[in-house]
């Protein structure tokens, strides 16, 4: 399908963000079994369970919509699942501090790419007048804010300066 007009443009990104979030359920989870900061693990694990809210309020976007949430496929959160794969898991650490230091920093990365794509998808539904919509996406997008910003208290407060 050729992409026409913002409509056409709010619905592939509803696809995308449905297959980023899908993605990177499982490498949270292993990145949250990883930790060994037991904050950060919880952190992850309750990360975790936001993408999955996200997914399911995507997935009843979509359909609202008449498309199939499974449409499109994120190349994007492939290449970012791929590095936390390779840097947060298959990586050999010499010290658990610094581990956790990179694993936070590849589930930050996912994290922006989340916010990055919420906060399009919002202006879009605002644009096209899909008040109900843009009100979703912004707990979508709230949601991802505050994810990020506990990591990052986790990492300033405790994980960076051990691993230091």
């Amino acid at each position: 399908m050729a992409i026409q007009n913002l409509k056409d443009v709010y619905l592939d990104q509803l696809q995308d963000i449905h297959s980023a979030n899908a993605q990177s359920m499982e490498i949270v989870t292993e990145l949250g079994r990883a930790a060994k900061n037991e904050e950060l693990s919880k952190a992850l694990i309750a990360g975790n369970n936001g993408i999955a809210d996200g997914l399911d309020k995507i997935k009843s976007l979509c359909k609202d919509h008449g498309v199939d949430p499974e449409g499109e496929f994120c190349k994007g959160m492939q290449g970012l699942v791929r590095e936390a794969r390779a840097h947060g898991l298959e990586q050999e650490f010499g010290d658990d501090d610094a581990h956790d230091a990179m694993i936070i920093t590849q589930y930050q990365r996912m994290c922006h790419y989340a916010i990055a794509g919420y906060g399009c998808l919002m202006a879009f539904a605002n644009r096209l007048g899909l008040d109900g919509d843009a009100a979703i996406l912004k707990e979508c997008l709230d949601a991802s804010y505050d994810g990020d910003r506990h990591m990052s208290a986790i990492a300033e407060k405790k994980v960076n300066a051990a691993a230091a």
